[in-house]
């Protein structure tokens, strides 16, 4: 929203002639937008794995896709805005280069801005069990974690007693497994090393086969650290 405000403030556009309250409320319900279409995109990318190993590539892909639906989103909100709901056809071109540039930009920056990957988590010697252990659901207590894995909002646990979802962050689960020997290896994966049953290196890529028979993608961003910890 800082950026909602910083163009909002400058009256990027042309809206500089708009009142600053309206001005406001415009770059705020636009930045919104983005936002939401950006999750949206983002997920279906993360999801289908695209060019998961090139990240430029992939953020492009993502900015790309997004535009053309906050072209038109931006359209509307733009001719309710300042043109009296006038939905004007010939005007919905002239939104596709700002609008491109804006979410180019923004991916961008949300690529620059995010974490870098977490070292792998040693086994602890002594001391209290992982928190984690404790959100997991009845039927999985006591069972041997071999993945969790993300799914929207949830979590996708995989245990030798099967598996279950719980609500959660992936970033936050990786925090409370701390103390079991593992390591988070895709943007939407974190697997416990004794769960490796095989570790595969082709085409560029790595993938891991778990105990269970799932495979897991593993992503160049993690790669590195793993093949230092000699899982790959």
């Amino acid at each position: 929203m800082l950026a909602g405000g910083f163009l909002a403030a400058s009256g990027a556009f042309q809206t500089g002639e708009a009142p600053v309250a309206a001005r406001f409320l415009y770059w705020m319900t636009v930045m919104l937008a983005g936002a939401l279409g950006g999750g949206v995109v983002s997920a279906l990318v993360d999801r289908g794995g695209w060019f998961d190993d090139n990240p430029p590539l992939q953020g492009a892909l993502i900015a790309v896709t997004l535009t053309v639906p906050l072209t038109v989103v931006i359209w509307v909100i733009t001719s309710l805005a300042f043109h009296d709901g006038r939905l004007v056809p010939a005007r919905l071109v002239m939104f596709a280069g700002p609008v491109f540039i804006i979410t180019c930009a923004m991916t961008a920056l949300n690529y620059f801005t995010q974490k870098a990957p977490p070292e792998t988590h040693a086994a602890a010697t002594g001391g209290a069990p992982p928190r984690f252990l404790e959100r997991l659901p009845l039927k999985l207590r006591g069972a041997e974690i071999f993945a969790v894995e993300a799914e929207d909002h949830y979590l996708r646990l995989h245990t030798s007693k099967g598996q279950d979802l719980i609500l959660m962050r992936l970033s936050d689960a990786v925090a409370e497994l701390e103390g079991l020997e593992g390591a988070q290896v895709h943007r939407s994966w974190w697997v416990a090393k004794a769960a490796v049953a095989e570790a595969r290196r082709g085409d560029g890529r790595a993938t891991l086969t778990l105990t269970d028979g799932a495979t897991v993608p593993v992503s160049r961003a993690y790669a590195k650290a793993l093949r230092e910890s000699g899982w790959i």
